[in-house]
């Protein structure tokens, strides 16, 4: 890993705008550009300007100019990559911005690789390997929340969490170093009941953020929301309403919708993904069979369920047909009844309907609307991103968003329960202290304490050119 050279890439997505951007780091960067931007203030040599300036002029290329720009300049360590750093603004266009960096290239930077602009940042301590891992999830955030997430972790949420940790820990096996060091003379320097209410601390945090990853999982990729019912009840005139747009086909006809349907959508600054499936019956249709085999797969995998009945049903009928769903559930799933077309029966129809499933479905909510009309969206909509809103609402809030996190909390909770039986059973010192060390190390791999260069290749790798 040569981090010796100068790089330099495109900055800006692929396309034309008015605006693209190319960076330089390293310590040539200045002299680099130097060689090839031209000051429209003649007396200004750009090696000497004091950081943090930006300059107009020219990039040439011999005799030739290639574009007017802006340079701005960024000197080592107060910079992002803490190396001293270029980023040149110049016109949107694809050749300008390809010619610029080939002529940057010909005076002596190197073509960077992905992500190592921010893979130099965390090697010169700008970042951890957490925070790093953030500045890619901001860049992939698609909702509102999920840039709020992402910014947490970015400013080092969830690095204080894991500092706290590991502070905690760092405690707990000095107070066990120093019994190791004294063994001979048979001193206890930590109490065990102490020991153990150190651990219990550390093992509860560690849950904490442990099950945070179940919702930081779904923020990132869309929170999945199955519309499940019997034909013709009205599920894609819902998925359609709450798209605001023709997503799926409606019609009289029983069977239209043979397959799921998908859409995502930002609800108050959160993505849920809406996955309109076909009917739920008894059929001979080949072809409708295959379609309610992937329904009842895609409600095994919703996180929220909007179970459809038809207001003019009987009680009976659709207590029957929510069983049938609500049944198939874990306890991590949430099933919201709607009480479609309720605008087809009379108040005293519905209100006498909605009592029965009230008393039968007491842990369920349950809605009235008519999806053809749009009563009631909105607080289908409301109920929906109630729980999510109230889990992100807080800024110091930790929420783990990435498998490899979780991964390596996961094996440090493991070693924390092996810690916690030691001490309950008076194990040795050595090995007590062996398991914490443990904890250490996982702990040590999520904010790149402790990598090697196949985890930072593997991270870095997953990041876009220029950053």
């Amino acid at each position: 890993m040569n981090t010796d050279t100068t790089i330099a890439s495109i900055s800006t997505p692929p396309g034309v705008g008015a605006i693209a951007m190319l960076r330089l780091s390293g310590k040539d960067a200045i002299n680099i550009c130097e060689q090839v931007f031209t000051p429209t203030k003649q007396d200004k040599i750009l090696s000497k300007q004091p950081p943090y300036t930006i300059h107009h002029g020219s990039i040439v290329d011999g005799n030739k100019i290639i574009d007017q720009v802006l340079v701005s300049i960024f000197r080592a360590p107060q910079s992002y990559t803490g190396e001293d750093m270029i980023e040149i603004s110049c016109h949107g266009s694809t050749l300008i911005q390809q010619q610029i960096l080939e002529v940057l290239i010909r005076s002596g930077a190197t073509p960077a690789q992905a992500g190592e602009f921010t893979l130099r940042a965390f090697l010169n301590g700008k970042m951890d390997l957490s925070q790093a891992e953030g500045v890619a999830d901001l860049i992939a955030s698609s909702s509102e929340v999920a840039r709020k997430v992402a910014m947490n972790q970015v400013r080092g949420g969830f690095s204080g969490k894991l500092a706290e940790l590991r502070e905690k820990l760092l405690h707990f096996i000095s107070l066990i170093e120093l019994e190791l060091d004294f063994s001979e003379e048979d001193v206890e320097f930590a109490d065990r009941k102490q020991l153990l209410a150190v651990v219990d601390s550390i093992a509860e945090q560690t849950n904490q953020l442990l099950d945070s990853f179940k919702l930081g999982n779904v923020i990132k990729t869309g929170i999945p929301v199955t519309i499940a019912g019997k034909p013709n009840v009205g599920k894609s005139t819902l998925l359609n309403k709450i798209l605001n747009e023709e997503k799926a086909i409606v019609s009289d006809i029983a069977g239209t919708t043979r397959d799921a349907i998908e859409d995502t959508i930002s609800i108050k600054g959160i993505a849920f993904r809406f996955i309109d499936t076909a009917g739920l019956r008894h059929t001979t249709d080949s072809v409708e069979i295959i379609g309610i085999e992937r329904a009842y797969t895609k409600i095994s995998q919703a996180l929220v369920i909007l179970m459809l009945i038809d207001a003019r049903e009987t009680a009976e009928n659709c207590t029957s047909e929510i069983t049938s769903v609500s049944e198939r559930l874990n306890n991590d799933q949430r099933l919201i009844i709607i009480v479609n077309k309720a605008d087809m029966v009379s108040f005293e129809e519905l209100e006498t309907l909605t009592t029965s499933l009230k008393n039968t479905f007491t842990n369920n909510t349950i809605i009235t609307m008519s999806a053809k009309r749009g009563d009631n969206i909105d607080l289908l909509t409301n109920e929906l991103v109630t729980d999510y809103l109230k889990s992100t609402s807080s800024d110091d809030g930790v929420i783990i968003t990435n498998a490899r996190h979780y991964e390596s909390l996961h094996k440090a909770m493991e070693n924390l329960e092996r810690a916690k039986e030691g001490i309950n059973n008076q194990i040795p010192t050595d090995l007590l202290a062996l398991d914490i060390r443990q904890v250490l190390h996982y702990i040590g791999l999520i904010t790149g304490n402790i990598s090697t260069e196949e985890i930072l290749g593997s991270i870095f790798s997953k990041f876009c050119i220029g950053k």
